[in-house]
């Protein structure tokens, strides 16, 4: 999920997606700019989208993979580079397949899937703004702190302008600590933002047969232990293979029932996460991997060594012991790099609160 990227393997080829063909690139060879002649008009838009994002929150619990989506897709921003769209950043450019292409976004076809009937609805919203307003929503809906969001990014027009391959983090380097700094700092991040950053793999799952880390399942990645959060109740909802319901709501049947049935993609059961809760976003996942207690929860190198590099330690104490401090920070921190390397129309922005 989150800051180190773990999921299934790309697609192959080089041509826009067969399946999606007329439907997921029909428009993206030109690219699409918000509505300039009214901000007013552009909100509306994106509050829109905001809202079916959220409902498709609720029906399918994929919370974790729409963090992925805008991260991936900013997290390839070179400060040093001043061109656009060479710089990278957060320019929509993932929706193509060469980029998809790029093992440390295999999986994330689905997560294009999953936003792709949202974009056809509300076709004035760029890809580059759906895909961050995605990863905000996501966080917030699973109980993090409100992202203070601006939108109006600007699409790149063609899959000649994705950046190269070999900028997102990778999970297992030889030097953790400075893999971090040397992917991180090229973005203009400090090692406070890298911290609490990496805060959000509280959400998600490694998966072996896809990534090469993590187990095959847990006691926390089959369906009788899956915590599903319900911002309807301001609780999690555990579910049992047995299942007693007992005031719990038929939206949370709902994706239940959609998250046992799936054999592949965001619901499918098994992989091991960072957290017992891993649907929900708090700061247990600092404090497990302090503790490390449990051996059915992930620990890889670059998630160890926030407790043993000296700089890292100091936020990654500060967080284990004070949810509001990592929240307020992680929010400040997701904000930069939802905007890293993005084109802004109009340059100011949009606020949509």
């Amino acid at each position: 999920m989150a800051v180190h990227h773990l999921i299934r393997r790309g697609v192959s080829g080089g041509s826009p997606l067969h399946p999606f063909r007329g439907l997921l690139f029909a428009s993206q060879e030109l690219g699409r700019h918000p509505l300039s002649s009214a901000a007013g008009d552009a909100a509306a838009e994106l509050r829109g989208a905001r809202e079916e994002v959220k409902q498709l929150l609720k029906a399918k619990s994929c919370h974790p993979i729409l963090v992925r989506l805008g991260w991936h897709d900013s997290g390839t921003y070179d400060k040093n580079i001043t061109e656009w769209p060479k710089c990278g950043g957060a320019n929509g450019s993932l929706r193509f397949e060469i980029e998809l292409k790029h093992a440390a976004n295999a999986g994330l076809v689905n997560a294009l899937k999953l936003v792709q009937p949202i974009k056809d609805k509300y076709s004035s919203v760029t890809y580059a703004d759906l895909f961050q307003l995605a990863s905000a929503t996501a966080i917030e809906e699973a109980g993090g702190p409100k992202i203070p969001m601006l939108y109006g990014r600007v699409d790149v027009a063609a899959p000649e302008q994705c950046p190269p391959e070999g900028r997102l983090p990778a999970a297992g380097p030889p030097s953790p600590a400075e893999h971090l700094r040397e992917v991180f700092y090229r973005m203009g991040l400090n090692d406070k933002e890298i911290v609490a950053l990496s805060g959000a793999h509280t959400l998600g799952r490694a998966r072996p047969e896809r990534s090469g880390w993590g187990k095959p399942e847990t006691k926390y990645t089959v369906p009788s232990s899956w915590a599903v959060p319900d911002s309807s109740m301001n609780s999690t909802i555990k579910f049992g293979v047995k299942v007693v319901v007992i005031a719990v709501s038929h939206s949370s049947a709902n994706r239940f029932s959609y998250l046992t049935s799936q054999k592949n993609g965001p619901g499918a059961p098994g992989g091991q996460s960072w957290t017992s809760q891993w649907l929900k976003f708090d700061n247990s996942y600092f404090k497990d991997v302090k503790e490390r207690r449990d051996e059915d929860l992930l620990v890889l190198p670059t998630d160890a060594v926030l407790f043993e590099d000296s700089s890292f330690k100091i936020y990654a104490e500060k967080y284990a012991e004070d949810q509001d401090a990592f929240f307020n920070d992680y929010a400040e921190a997701h904000a930069k790099l939802s905007n890293l390397g993005a084109k802004f129309d109009p340059p100011k922005g949009i606020s949509l609160d």
